[in-house]
């Protein structure tokens, strides 16, 4: 399925914003941003100042994945108790304007870090030593949220989260299996036999890595904002954590992987650095930190997997779906090998 040609939607989308949101004005240019295999993600423009319009994949079965209004929900809920996020202004679930729900934010400029970005250029090795660490004390900050005092805790079920994850991601993974891969199977199979310590619960993001973070321009090391909430939800905080590292490719790290981060290049902090500085800034047990980076790798599995499984069905004529197969398959390796390592590192 391919994505509709939003530019032909224009007029009812102009309607729209006229009721909901008539501050904007008149819509003179939109353009898709480049990057991602999510949600879609637009820049609206008026002439004078831009904004952002979110709306789910084409073809997406995982709804709870692409739930426009509960990411905006959460966007609304966070905006007192956490700074570096964009604001929420509307949401329309109307399916006459752009046949799926949408909603709209606000744009905040600075500098997204992907692999091959020019701004790379730029950054020396102590520059990343400040970013990369001012990455992890920003979770650490997201963490550190009162839950109780901030109304937060109702955007999840705490009890029981751990659990509900890896039985839940064990589904989808073979829900969407298109090939038979043992290292995927051996590492669904251990993640069922194991039990971390319980944490106190946090709110989490759940996608957090470079690319989903807006940095200054101006002040090395600020972070701006923290975007793709679509995934946030209230739970054990050392699966945001797991979820991170898994991202968190080194230099030794098959050389695949660094297509899809930044973190090898020189100056970042490792792994375990990684994981000393976020228990320095919030006292977590990180004692069980295996259990959550395998979940991490294979919640990455899965999620690629997802997206084979849909170009595999003629959902995406995207071609760089196609060859998703292979990073999957790496993914299991890796998690396997980090397994009898017995480390993170």
């Amino acid at each position: 399925m391919s994505l509709p040609d939003i530019h032909q939607q224009l007029p009812a989308l102009q309607g729209w914003l006229q009721e909901s949101l008539p501050e904007i004005g008149k819509i003179e240019d939109i353009k898709r941003f480049s990057g991602g295999f999510s949600n879609i993600t637009y820049r609206i423009n008026n002439g004078q100042q831009s904004f952002v319009l979110r709306m789910p994949p084409p073809g997406s079965e995982v709804k709870t994945a692409h739930d426009m209004s509960r990411e905006f929900r959460v966007l609304t809920a966070l905006q007192t108790h956490y700074a570096a996020i964009p604001k929420a202004l509307a949401f329309c679930d109307n399916p006459t304007i752009l046949g799926t729900p949408f909603y709209i934010m606000e744009y905040l400029e600075g500098m997204i870090l992907r692999p091959n970005s020019s701004q790379l250029k730029d950054l020396s090795a102590d520059n990343f030593t400040t970013l990369s660490t001012e990455l992890i004390k920003n979770l650490a900050t997201l963490h550190a949220i009162d839950l109780q005092s901030s109304g937060l805790i109702q955007l999840g079920k705490p009890e029981g989260y751990v659990n509900r994850q890896v039985t839940g991601w064990i589904n989808r993974y073979y829900q969407s299996e298109t090939d038979q891969l043992e290292t995927i199977n051996q590492v669904a199979a251990w993640l069922q036999q194991q039990t971390p310590r319980e944490q106190a619960p946090a709110m989490l993001h759940n996608d957090y890595k470079y690319d989903n973070v807006i940095f200054s321009r101006q002040q090395m090391g600020k972070i701006v904002g923290v975007l793709d909430w679509e995934m946030a939800t209230v739970g054990d905080p050392l699966m945001d954590l797991g979820a991170a590292l898994a991202y968190w490719f080194e230099a030794g790290d098959p050389e695949p992987f660094r297509d899809y981060n930044i973190t090898w290049l020189p100056g970042n902090l490792n792994r375990m650095d990684c994981a000393q500085l976020y228990a320095a800034n919030t006292g977590r047990d990180i004692s069980d930190l295996l259990f959550y980076y395998v979940f991490g790798l294979f919640k990455n599995a899965v999620i690629v997997q997802q997206i084979y499984f849909r170009w595999k069905k003629g959902l995406h004529n995207d071609d760089r779906f196609g060859a998703l197969i292979h990073l999957i398959k790496l993914l299991g390796k890796h998690a396997v090998r980090t397994l009898e390592k017995n480390s993170i590192s």
